[in-house]
């Protein structure tokens, strides 16, 4: 950790500041966490928070400003990597001292989209009391037709759909919809990987959650096409959960020929999110487990857990 800060302190050698090489890290780190999954870019991520703040000490006025604005972006991001990995306690401890500090650094946009970042965590986690409010609090304190209001929108239509409520979860994502034509040249860099398979993923995840199997595999399929290039993980999120909505509709064969494919994606990146909708549909498979398709996939999924236990060992 010392020869990060060494480095952060040198970058003047290299015509940069400390803050602009904290800044091309960070892209780094997340452009690695799309390909490769958490658990490369987690140690790193704690490392810079680090040092961060061990830079604060010594900075002045604008440039302390602009540390307190990384070291949050840096929070929330590893909050992330907490929740792709399964670690809801950590992800919500991270998000919290993000919010924390996203208030001292006074810019609105940047609160705003931790807030609903928590929203998406309680949808994550299934948590029926949190999820809505937060996302309304996110719309409140949201610019009035801006992409961070749609996104929180967006967390909004899942929650309405975790409780029941399809009407509501409908109009939400019809929402979402309209105003993605009109948000195209919103200013802030929160949330700029809103588009139409984003919002068709949500909508895919709220029939999934209303028990529309059917649909709610077509609405995956229909994502993942949409889906731009790079986003290796997220790409195997929505599989293991197209195959759960699959084997919902009873179509044991397809559910376990695209969880072999999530399958391969989960044991390249370790991320807890596809282990986590592998583990549903494994057990969601058990009623056609003497299909062959089915067998492998659960013979498979099996040695991965094992392989994994091992090596957490």
């Amino acid at each position: 950790m010392p020869d990060l800060v060494r480095t952060a302190r040198a970058a003047a050698a290299y015509g940069s500041t400390p803050v602009e090489h904290l800044r091309h890290a960070r892209r780094h780190l997340i452009d690695g966490d799309n390909l490769l999954g958490p658990r490369h870019a987690l140690k790193a991520t704690r490392d810079y928070i680090d040092v961060i703040q061990q830079l604060r000490r010594d900075a002045k006025s604008a440039d302390r400003r602009d540390l307190m604005e990384l070291q949050t972006q840096y929070g929330e991001f590893l909050s992330w990597l907490h929740q792709d990995l399964g670690n809801p306690d950590a992800a919500s401890y991270w998000l919290d001292r993000a919010m924390q500090w996203s208030y001292t650094v006074g810019d609105t946009d940047l609160t705003t989209y931790v807030m609903a970042r928590k929203a998406q965590l309680a949808g994550d986690t299934a948590d029926l009391v949190d999820v809505v409010d937060l996302a309304e609090a996110a719309q409140r304190m949201a610019r009035p037709r801006s992409r961070l209001a749609a996104v929180a929108r967006t967390y909004e239509a899942y929650g309405h759909a975790l409780r029941g409520d399809a009407d509501d979860s409908e109009r939400a994502i019809d929402y979402v919809r309209n105003a993605l034509d009109g948000i195209g040249s919103d200013p802030t860099p929160w949330g700029v990987w809103l588009n139409a398979s984003y919002v068709e993923v949500h909508r895919a995840q709220g029939l999934e959650a209303l028990g529309k199997h059917d649909q709610a595999a077509d609405a995956f399929a229909d994502a993942i096409r949409l889906m731009p290039d790079g986003y290796h993980r997220d790409r195997g999120v929505y599989m293991a959960r197209q195959a759960v909505a699959l084997a919902g509709a009873r179509d044991p064969e397809r559910a376990a020929t695209i969880g072999m494919h999530a399958l391969t994606v989960a044991a390249d990146t370790g991320s807890g999110r596809i282990t986590n909708e592998l583990t549903r549909l494994d057990t969601a498979l058990i009623p056609w487990q003497r299909v062959a398709e089915v067998g492998e996939f659960r013979a498979a999924f099996d040695s991965a857990l094992a392989h994994e236990t091992e090596t957490d060992a």
